[in-house]
């Protein structure tokens, strides 16, 4: 089951009749940039192009310039199909009347094609994503403005959810055995790291007298995006 997010002009109409026959979680907002600002995360983002196509593709070449981070794919009808190049962008064209087993199969092998694509340099987890092969973190779209250890407290902390590690684990872990601060440094980073989160800040959970620990929101697991 896939978190799929739709972006239309037209919220009440069914932009994607097959969705609702899979078991697929949707979220609809507007096609509309500012709409960009804080949406939730997605397997795959699916573009409605099938009433205004010049307004789809300047939303699809702006997800692509500012790295959406998931498969982009264009609903459009049978008509437009002549008007899609690759400069939009995106990694495939859905059919509005196309069926459930083809929308599945369409969006099984977008997100495939990225996971392969990405290999296991990606951490998603709670609406952080966290690229280890560029050293960058997003939470919801946000980029994240993190010094190095910073970041590396957030990567090991995501990639072990729901764990809780001692102050002293995690200077080991983040810090290295060489490392001969006090383990007031790891409240520190954490104090900073929670201040950068904004209102994500309970990503970072305290287990008192014991250490921290990444909470996931409910019913969710952190995982690698791999092959």
């Amino acid at each position: 089951m896939a978190q799929l997010l739709i972006l239309t002009s037209q919220v009440n109409s069914d932009v994607l009749p097959a969705l609702g026959l899979l078991s697929h979680r949707v979220r609809i907002i507007p096609a509309e940039p500012a709409a960009l600002v804080g949406a939730p995360p997605a397997d795959a983002i699916i573009v409605d192009g099938r009433a205004d196509l010049a307004a789809a593709k300047g939303l699809c070449k702006i997800l692509t310039a500012t790295g959406a981070g998931s498969p982009l794919l264009l609903v459009i009808t049978e008509g437009g199909l002549t008007a899609v190049t690759a400069e939009w962008g995106i990694d495939d064209v859905i059919l509005d009347a196309a069926g459930p087993a083809e929308v599945d199969a369409r969006l099984r092998i977008a997100i495939g094609r990225q996971s392969r694509d990405n290999g296991s340099n990606m951490i998603k987890a709670s609406g952080v994503v966290i690229d280890e092969a560029s050293y960058s973190a997003k939470v919801h779209g946000r980029t994240l403005d993190l010094t190095f250890k910073e970041f590396e407290l957030l990567r090991f902390l995501a990639a072990n959810p729901s764990r809780v590690f001692t102050r002293e684990q995690l200077l080991s872990e983040v810090w290295g055995y060489d490392y001969f601060g006090g383990t007031r440094t790891v409240d520190v980073h954490v104090r900073r790291l929670r201040a950068k989160l904004g209102d994500m800040e309970s990503l970072i959970g305290t287990v008192r007298n014991v250490g921290y620990r990444f909470t996931l929101h409910e019913e969710e697991t952190a995982h690698r995006v791999d092959s």
